[in-house]
């Protein structure tokens, strides 16, 4: 298999006072895999990296190696260039929102949650919104995620299976990996 580039987006880490990691210890956990190009963005689990293994293959081993070396147990959702650029593509929320740090992106892990996730977008959400696409469900919180029916029907309905995003932070790991000197 030839090189790839990938994101690790970590569920639940430095939200709160459970399951700390410093982004410094997580690159070079990320390196110690034998992955390259290793890059995190912000303090909130975002890693993007170069590896020559199946993404499945990655993630378990992040997630093994966070509870071996650093004693924290999170799942790690892995994504490759593309399956990112299909989230950016897809999201129908867009016109709508007008504040990305108010527009999150829940990450699927597979069709069983994103069946649950289309059968919430069924209901009305207003004045939220709440969208699906190949990849990732889309919602717009213009009161903030903390105060979102949306967000939080879906969260519940997910659990484990996903991890979510604002717009900002996607767009922006993005743009750092359509570069090829980006990462």
């Amino acid at each position: 298999m030839t090189s790839q580039r990938y994101i690790a987006l970590l569920r639940g880490v430095n939200v709160g006072r459970a399951k700390r990691i410093a982004m410094a210890d997580l690159r070079k956990l990320v390196e110690s895999l034998g992955y390259t190009g290793v890059r995190s963005l912000l303090n909130s689990g975002n890693v993007i990296f170069d590896a020559d293994v199946p993404s499945s293959q990655a993630a378990q081993a992040l997630e093994e190696a966070m509870v071996l070396r650093l004693g924290v147990a999170a799942r790690v959702f892995v994504l490759e260039r593309q399956e990112l650029a299909d989230i950016v593509d897809d999201n129908p929320l867009l016109d709508l929102a007008d504040d990305h740090a108010r527009l999150f992106a829940f990450l699927l892990a597979g069709e069983p949650e994103r069946e649950l996730a289309a059968c919430l977008c069924g209901q009305d959400w207003q004045p939220e919104a709440l969208a699906i696409g190949r990849r990732a469900a889309y919602v717009w919180c213009p009161e903030g995620v903390l105060d979102s029916a949306a967000a939080a029907a879906l969260g519940k309905g997910l659990g484990d299976g996903t991890t979510s995003r604002n717009w900002r932070t996607i767009t922006r790991l993005h743009g750092l990996c359509s570069h090829p000197a980006g990462c």
